[in-house]
């Protein structure tokens, strides 16, 4: 699998796997239209991974088409991010995430939309839009619950304060992205996205944790224990079903 491929294919993983952990929400979000608003990001997110994993396998060339990359590979064999996989725990949890994430696939995007692969750069410009709402959203609930109650605010520094270490992947080079000529350097989005997260903590009355412990490890296949229940709960129905598509 050459660099190019491998990149799409991280990309595409991000995508699903981030798609997986915000379905769960469907049905114990805390009011109706939150369901609704998160279900709708969750299929935002799995069609971007539909596309990216098409092209990952178009990259390939090995006959591999997006159902047989999402529900065929093995647990190491996956190059997301740990923050996309992470357990969805308390509410304001997962808008940590989603906050920091979107920000990340917003800019990346943004970057992918003038890529010289016109397929890559369509995924990307519809993706733009897409991410842009994603943002809006999580920065409402951020500052909702920040400026909100005592209970609120202290919940919301506590999820800031728990995913803040696992956004530093999202910047971490690697010999992928040194290789691949359709990459987007992920160290070159941090100062925007830094800018772009300072303002929201600042409006939530939030405080920027201070960096240090920086996990890793999602991108070379290196996950955390929750991943592999969310993997084997995404692909039961295709292992146990050979040739059923999405």
């Amino acid at each position: 699998m050459n660099a190019d491929c491998r990149y799409v294919l991280r990309l595409g993983d991000d995508a699903l796997i981030a798609a997986q952990r915000l379905v769960q929400w469907c049905s114990r979000a805390p009011a109706l239209e939150e369901d609704v608003a998160l279900a709708n990001i969750a299929l935002d997110q799995l069609g971007q991974a539909r596309a990216l994993l098409t092209a990952a396998g178009d990259l390939e060339g090995l006959g591999r088409d997006e159902d047989a990359l999402a529900f065929l590979r093995t647990e190491a064999e996956f190059g997301n991010v740990l923050l996309v996989e992470l357990a969805n725990g308390d509410f304001a949890f997962s808008v940590a995430k989603l906050l920091f994430f979107g920000a990340y696939q917003n800019l990346l995007y943004q970057e992918l939309s003038t890529s010289d692969d016109p397929v890559l750069a369509g995924i990307a410009a519809k993706a733009v839009k897409e991410t842009a709402y994603h943002v809006e959203h999580a920065a409402l609930w951020t500052v909702r619950l920040g400026d909100g109650t005592e209970e609120s605010h202290r919940r919301m520094q506590t999820a800031v304060d728990e995913v803040w270490p696992y956004t530093h992947e999202l910047f971490a080079g690697d010999d992928v992205t040194a290789a691949a000529g359709l990459a987007v350097p992920p160290e070159d989005l941090r100062p925007t996205w830094s800018d772009l997260v300072d303002e929201v903590l600042a409006e939530a009355t939030l405080r920027r944790p201070a960096d240090g412990w920086a996990p890793a490890g999602g991108r070379a296949g290196a996950h955390t224990e929750d991943f592999g229940y969310l993997v084997g709960e995404m692909q039961v129905l295709h292992r146990a079903h050979p040739g059923a598509r999405w």
